[in-house]
């Protein structure tokens, strides 16, 4: 009996296999690189049953956080490490079920029980009451600036708008078309970079609704408190802000947001809306845009964005193992104290133009001193894997998004190129 002599061969000690002894004993016939029987007859390969030697994984090895940037990316946004590992993880063959959560049927089992968990987890990660519903929608949130007023309103309802920067704006823009809406306060003037007193705006008394924007990604201003609308309800754009911290459901009729900001991928818009307010759509509005279809078909009317709405309850999970949005809001507030610190601190090199008391713990924006230099900073910041920090276009300047995912690592590395760059240049 001859044997290969390679590396991989078996050492087989007995120079009559069993399996020729006893021809019913099983074996598994194999590709050639193992041992080899020279016959007469066409060789073959074989694996013995009982052998228990690992056969070396010459695969390389998967990247590592090593490898990626830090991403300050306004939207769409970094995703957690770990939620990114456990989707490629599930990519080809989700749990057993033998295909990807991209190839299955909206309306089936497996993706029945995904679309149900993101609600359940988000659910409990706002503690939502029961008379809210949750929509998993498509648009973005801006689509949701013409939903709002043709599910809420008629064509001749007075609607209030507290314009706090450029998605405010444009929201009010868009209920012109459906509604009859006031601007009752707007920061415009002052390039916006505050927030008013919310006992010195004067509201429409019969207004449907106010609406305001909880976080302006462009310019950096947020709500740390809410106003109280005198008759009405409020009505929230929490894109850029959406389970960043805790928030009172009960006190808004809507909370709407695009999911690439802090919860997911683009494509995916979430919905919360009190039941009572969903059934009253005006004639003229699109059945896509008419929140009861949705609310009656579970978000299913038609095929959703289902790989976003697995990455959205994947996300979901990550939030509630880490203990909720009560320890993830004190992660961001100590990532924004040491950005903003470092602004402040710099002499007048940085500057953040927003108020203190309303700077934004999700989108931070700065200038230089020197505005000749900001295209040097965000070069050599990029050579430093920190990228996506130039700011908004109408705005210039920096931006630094530093969402749930921006990890803290992420901040100080930032600050420390701060410094260095400030004492190259000062």
């Amino acid at each position: 009996m001859a044997m290969a002599t390679s590396p991989h061969s078996l050492l087989l000690q007995n120079p009559t296999p069993t399996f020729l002894k006893n021809p019913k004993l099983p074996f598994t016939a194999v590709p050639m690189t193992s041992t080899r029987i020279s016959t007469t007859a066409k060789p073959i390969s074989i694996k013995c049953a009982a052998t228990t030697t690992p056969i070396q994984d010459l695969r390389p090895n998967p990247p590592e956080s090593q490898d990626r940037v830090f991403n300050f990316a306004a939207g769409p946004a970094n995703l957690p490490e770990n939620v990114l590992k456990k989707a490629q993880s599930e990519l080809y063959n989700w749990r057993g079920s033998g295909m990807s959560v991209m190839e299955m049927s909206h309306r089936g089992k497996e993706f029945s029980s995904i679309i149900q968990k993101a609600e359940s987890d988000l659910r409990t990660l706002l503690n939502i009451p029961q008379e809210y519903s949750v929509l998993f929608l498509q648009g973005g949130a801006t689509t949701q600036f013409a939903a709002i007023p043709l599910n809420l309103c008629k064509p001749d309802d007075k609607v209030d708008y507290l314009v706090s920067g450029s998605w405010g704006d444009k929201a009010f823009k868009e209920a012109q078309k459906y509604s009859k809406p006031k601007v009752i306060w707007s920061g415009k003037s002052e390039k916006y970079t505050k927030i008013p007193a919310f006992d010195a705006l004067e509201q429409t008394p019969d207004a449907k609704y106010l609406h305001i924007c909880a976080n302006e990604t462009i310019h950096g201003v947020e709500f740390k408190t809410y106003p109280t609308p005198k008759n009405g309800l409020l009505i929230a754009d929490m894109s850029s802000n959406f389970c960043s911290k805790p928030v009172d459901v009960s006190k808004f009729g809507i909370i709407y947001a695009g999911a690439q900001k802090n919860v997911g991928p683009s494509g995916v818009t979430i919905v919360i809306i009190r039941k009572d307010l969903i059934g009253n759509a005006q004639e003229v509005t699109p059945v896509m845009l008419d929140y009861k279809i949705h609310d009656d078909n579970n978000s299913l009317y038609n095929t959703p964005p289902c790989y976003g709405i697995y990455m959205c309850g994947l996300v979901f999970e990550d939030l509630l193992e880490q203990g909720g949005l009560a320890g993830i809001e004190k992660k961001n507030k100590k990532k924004g104290e040491l950005l903003y610190n470092a602004i402040d601190g710099s002499n007048g090199f940085y500057r953040c133009p927003v108020e203190k008391s309303v700077r934004s713990l999700m989108n931070v924006p700065f200038t230089l001193e020197k505005s000749e230099l900001e295209a040097e900073f965000i070069k050599e910041a990029a050579k430093e894997k920190m990228v996506q920090l130039k700011g908004h276009r109408s705005v210039g300047g920096m931006r630094a998004s530093i969402y749930n995912a921006m990890p803290l690592a992420g901040v100080e590395k930032l600050v420390a190129f701060m410094k260095d760059f400030q004492a190259k240049h000062a």
